[in-house]
């Protein structure tokens, strides 16, 4: 069958080629009978308007921002990795995205580049802080009217138009009933770690985490968090202090990067099988850990996916089209050695 085009609807509808582009683009100065005329005539011949080429009749570039974590890192250089080859792909169909790097962990910082993000751009994905000078940032964007996805962490109470993540407050309770299960019948302390308690992905996963093993597995007892803001030099420092304060120490869970200090220090105690350890992200060194025993499970979200939907979801909204709901939940995942990719 040949394609619907825009000429199709508009003969069906009776109207103007011209009316039926200011329709699709929302766009005033269409009385409402004509509106539904043309919004009938598209659902009954199934038309599907071609953004790329309208964008490129119209001479029309989208200007997108993402903005993400400066530190180092394996999760976070995959999401970079990720917005790169985005980038390089989607210049052609005349979307532009630029990369601003910042200290995620610095509220104001953070604010202070939402900031300065001028109105050339048409919308911005942040690795998002839940601060109130981020929230106000975010806010503050939206009320110019570019569109806000924040990325990977949360600030559900912004004026943000989508979250690009996973549900973190079930991979907790994910992380918590593995840890149950794999440590059945032991009794015993339980080291929590996470980035920082200002990043609301790692406080929902806290949350989660300790709801269900509290609950659930009254033989083990969960320690007080303590934060690492990802370094994996300080999650090496810590895991030697826990392992030195605490002798029934069995389990580990790294709510965020970094776990290779985790594995480092384990491994240099000769502790690696007898503590299990639980972590986030599937990077090349969290990969090894796996297949030689020290990590018994990685807790996965896959960054390419993320980063595309970031996009998607910019694009949609620069187009006016309805989302697909579905196609932009983020999965979770769970590693074994047994069934890495």
């Amino acid at each position: 069958m040949a394609k619907v085009t825009i000429q199709d609807v508009a003969r069906v509808a009776g109207v103007s080629v011209a009316t039926v582009d200011r329709v699709l683009n929302r766009r005033p100065g269409v009385r409402s009978v004509t509106v539904n005329k043309v919004e009938t005539a598209i659902r009954d011949l199934n038309y599907q308007p071609d953004r790329i080429a309208a964008r490129l009749a119209r001479s029309r570039e989208y200007r997108f921002c993402f903005v993400l974590p400066d530190r180092a890192g394996d999760f976070w250089e995959r999401i970079n990795e990720e917005v790169r080859t985005m980038a390089e792909r989607m210049a052609g169909e005349r979307v532009a995205i630029t990369v601003k790097r910042v200290d995620v962990f610095d509220g104001e910082l953070l604010a202070s580049t939402l900031d300065s993000i001028g109105d050339v751009h048409d919308g911005v994905a942040v690795a998002a802080l839940d601060h109130p000078a981020v929230r106000e940032a975010i806010n503050a964007l939206a009320a110019r009217g570019v569109t806000v996805v924040t990325l990977v962490s949360d600030v559900p109470g912004s004026k943000r138009m989508h979250y690009a993540g996973i549900d973190n407050s079930s991979a907790g309770r994910t992380a918590a009933s593995l840890m149950g299960r794999f440590l059945r019948g032991l009794t015993g302390k339980v080291g929590l770690i996470a980035g920082s308690l200002a990043l609301r992905d790692h406080i929902e996963r806290q949350f989660g985490f300790e709801q269900v093993l509290t609950h659930e597995y009254p033989n083990l007892q969960v320690l007080p968090v303590r934060e690492s803001r990802d370094d994996w030099r300080k999650l090496e420092e810590m895991t030697a202090q826990l392992l030195a304060e605490h002798h029934d120490l069995v389990g580990i869970y790294n709510v965020g990067g970094g776990t290779r200090g985790i594995v480092s220090a384990l491994e240099a105690a000769g502790r690696a099988k007898d503590v299990v350890l639980l972590g986030h992200d599937l990077s090349d060194a969290n990969r090894k850990a796996l297949i030689r025993g020290t990590i018994d499970a990685v807790i996965n979200q896959d960054p390419g996916h993320e980063v595309r939907s970031a996009i998607r979801v910019l694009i949609a909204k620069a187009d006016n089209v309805p989302l697909i709901e579905s196609q932009e939940r983020i999965r979770i995942d769970i590693f074994l050695r047994d069934n890495l990719p």
